[in-house]
């Protein structure tokens, strides 16, 4: 399994918006991060310095956002929906956006009940519980 330290991560994004700022050839999976990036304006000058971005200091008690850990919450969801894994998470998905009118408003909504998910399962030290994240995406859609 690839477990990319968060200075990787911060590099692949960063790289990502040079190349698409450059009109280079992208990676399939750099074109899905360009994707999200085009789509969060206000993340684009945290992305143009990789030294700053290496240093940059996203933590609680600072107040900001994350943009990387935001853009890697699309990116994860995109490959989930892609593959359908866990199970039914594509039709939650097609659901949600039918329901919100928006791709993207869904994809927000998943961020929440991924985060649910990963906070309920280190709370409980279990597992994270797919098939209760799919109801809980089931769940927004119908309400």
């Amino acid at each position: 399994m690839f477990t990319p330290s968060q200075h990787d991560v911060r590099r692949f994004f960063c790289e990502a918006y040079r190349k698409h700022q450059g009109n280079q050839v992208l990676t399939p999976l750099e074109a899905i991060a360009r994707d999200w990036i085009v789509q969060h304006p206000e993340y684009h000058e945290a992305l143009r310095d990789v030294d700053e971005a290496l240093a940059a200091d996203y933590s609680i008690e600072r107040g900001h956002s994350n943009p990387f850990l935001h853009l890697s919450m699309h990116l994860s969801i995109t490959e989930q929906i892609s593959i359908d894994q866990p199970p039914g998470i594509r039709g939650a998905f097609q659901l949600l956006a039918q329901r919100r009118g928006s791709e993207h408003e869904a994809h927000h909504e998943i961020m929440e009940a991924l985060g649910e998910m990963i906070w309920n399962a280190q709370r409980s030290g279990l597992p994270p519980d797919g098939a209760a994240y799919i109801d809980n995406i089931k769940r927004r859609a119908q309400g």
